[in-house]
């Protein structure tokens, strides 16, 4: 009977249990990038004129993200946000979880990047099966948005990062929807995590792009913008969500504007 009841004592109090923090028990929303690729697509359909912030790490700074959304939820003139990476700190599935509620509370689509420490431990099943793959493809008006995973020190050469041929087929997929294109990333070239044994060739790729207009990166926790190759393609890093800013862009037909926007 003393059996029996401790039993039915543990049975009630299963909700109590907290799981390994690397446990990929997932609950709530998944396919969020998916979820959201379908929104902005179908938002930005035939519009000429694209605006979307781009966010650089934000892992442990919450309050400061939720600062963000509540600014960004202030404006009616933005399509889209784009996350570069590094919603974890530790790849722990909670901060995964964390990120994604926060960032849920904005009122327009927004998809996230893979970083570098979103790979630590069980960070990257995690990722995945709260995201999406880690390479993917959006067109927001006739604007290709091609987002990669650059974090080659993660792998330690055990599958291609960048992956070439995923870059290969994105730059004729969907050919007849798209005559520009902004390439998103977490780490840039002839950055150390980048595998710069193929920098040359990475930029080589990218740039056979239609109408590549720039490239955005984060991961370095500070803003900056170089003409990294000397070939007239732009990269603009973003700063980590501490600092309290990030860029947005304005994509017209005749270019692109870039602002810094303190919040």
């Amino acid at each position: 009977m003393a059996w029996g009841l401790i039993m039915l004592l543990a049975w009630q109090s299963c909700d109590m249990i907290d799981y390994h923090p690397y446990d990929v028990r997932i609950s709530g929303e998944t396919d969020v990038n998916a979820h959201n690729v379908k929104r902005i697509e179908a938002n930005c359909l035939n519009k000429e004129v694209i605006r979307f912030a781009a966010v650089g790490d934000t892992q442990r700074w919450y309050d400061e993200t939720e600062a963000c959304v509540n600014y960004l939820n202030g404006r009616t003139d933005i399509d889209f946000v784009v996350q570069l990476g590094d919603q974890s700190d530790f790849g722990v599935t909670d901060e995964f979880l964390w990120q994604r509620d926060i960032l849920n509370k904005l009122n327009v689509p927004h998809v996230h990047l893979l970083g570098n420490h979103d790979c630590i431990g069980t960070g990257e099943e995690a990722y995945k099966a709260i995201f999406g793959d880690p390479n993917f493809s959006f067109i927001a008006g006739r604007v290709k948005f091609v987002c990669l995973n650059t974090n080659a020190i993660e792998y330690d050469y055990s599958c291609p990062i960048p992956d070439f041929e995923f870059i290969a087929q994105e730059i004729t997929s969907r050919r007849e929807e798209f005559d520009r294109t902004v390439v998103c990333m977490h780490i840039r070239p002839l950055c150390f995590e980048f595998n710069n044994n193929v920098a040359n060739v990475f930029q080589r790729y990218i740039t056979e792009f239609p109408g590549l207009q720039f490239c955005s990166a984060a991961h370095e926790h500070h803003r900056f913008e170089e003409d990294l190759f000397e070939d007239g393609v732009m990269y603009y890093m973003s700063d980590c969500m501490k600092n309290r800013n990030f860029y947005l862009f304005t994509l017209t037909p005749d270019g692109y504007e870039r602002e810094v926007v303190t919040f």
